[in-house]
C-alpha cells in the first residue's frame, strides 16, 4: 500500500503569483509597511508561518503571538476569496490534478495526504476552487508548524497509525525546498514542473519529474519508480 502526499501550490493548483502578491498586499494592509520580498527562497522553511514570523521580526524586532497570526490569516483568506471571485483564471488546476486525485482515491492500494506550507484555510479555498475534495485525505497545513518536515510528519504519523499496511510513502511537490525536505526525511519524491523547467528539480537531486497529471500511466510509473532525492 502507498501513502501519496501532495503539496498544493504549483503541485495541484497554479496560484503562486496571485497568492504571493495577496500575502504581501495583506501585510501592507494590516501593518502599513511594504512587504520585504515575495521571493520565498529568502525565508526559513518557506511556509506561511515562518514567512510571517520572519517579517514581523524584521520590522518590529519581536515574534507574533498565535492570535496575531490567526487574525492576519483571516484577512489573508478574505483577500484570497476576493481575488478568486475577481480573477478566477489565476487559480487554475494543474492539468489533470483533480482526476488523478480521484483515480488514486478510488484505488484500494493508495492512501492520500496533503501537506502544504500554506495555512489550512487559504489552502482549502484554493482546493475548493479547483474541485479537489479533502474527503478521506489526511491533511496538514503550516498552522502551528515551524518546519516543512514537521508538516509532512503530521500527515504520515496518523496515516501510518490508521493503515499499518503502508509500505511506501511518496511526496509530490514542485519546489526546490520540497526536494530538500524529502531528502532530509529520506522520503520518496516525485516532482511536478511545467515541461520547460523540469531540470530545476532534476539538478537538485529529484529522480522523477512530470509536467502534469494528464498521462496518468506516466504519473503512476513515476510513483512506482520514486526514490528519495540524491
Amino acid at each position: 500500500m502507498k501513502l501519496i502526499i501532495f503539496d498544493i501550490d504549483g503541485t495541484l493548483v497554479y496560484s503562486n503569483k496571485v497568492d504571493s502578491q495577496c500575502f504581501a498586499d495583506t501585510y501592507q494592509e494590516v501593518y502599513g509597511l511594504p512587504f520585504p520580498s515575495i521571493d520565498w527562497r529568502r525565508y526559513p522553511a518557506v511556509s506561511d508561518t515562518t514567512i510571517f514570523d520572519a517579517v514581523i521580526q524584521e520590522h518590529f524586532q519581536r515574534r507574533p503571538d498565535t492570535e496575531e497570526m490567526r487574525a492576519f490569516c483571516a484577512q489573508f483568506v478574505a483577500n484570497i476569496e476576493s481575488k478568486r471571485q475577481i480573477q478566477p483564471e489565476e487559480f487554475q488546476e494543474v492539468p489533470g490534478a483533480r482526476q488523478a486525485v480521484d483515480q488514486l482515491r478510488a484505488r484500494p492500494d493508495c492512501i492520500l495526504g496533503i501537506a502544504t506550507g500554506g495555512w489550512e484555510q487559504p489552502a482549502r479555498v484554493k482546493l475548493r476552487h479547483v474541485g479537489i475534495s479533502l474527503d478521506t485525505i489526511f491533511f496538514s497545513g503550516a498552522d502551528g508548524h515551524w518546519t516543512r518536515e514537521s508538516i509532512i510528519e503530521s500527515v504520515t504519523q496518523p496515516a501510518l497509525q490508521h493503515h499499518e499496511a503502508i509500505e511506501k510513502i511518496i511526496y509530490i511537490g514542485d519546489a526546490i525546498w520540497d526536494v530538500t525536505t524529502t531528502r532530509n526525511l529520506n522520503m520518496d519524491f516525485v516532482g511536478v514542473r511545467r515541461s520547460h523547467d523540469q531540470e530545476v528539480l532534476l539538478n537538485h537531486g529529484a529522480t522523477q519529474v512530470i509536467p502534469n497529471y494528464l498521462d496518468f500511466d506516466a504519473f503512476w510509473q513515476a510513483l512506482e519508480s520514486a526514490t528519495p532525492p540524491k
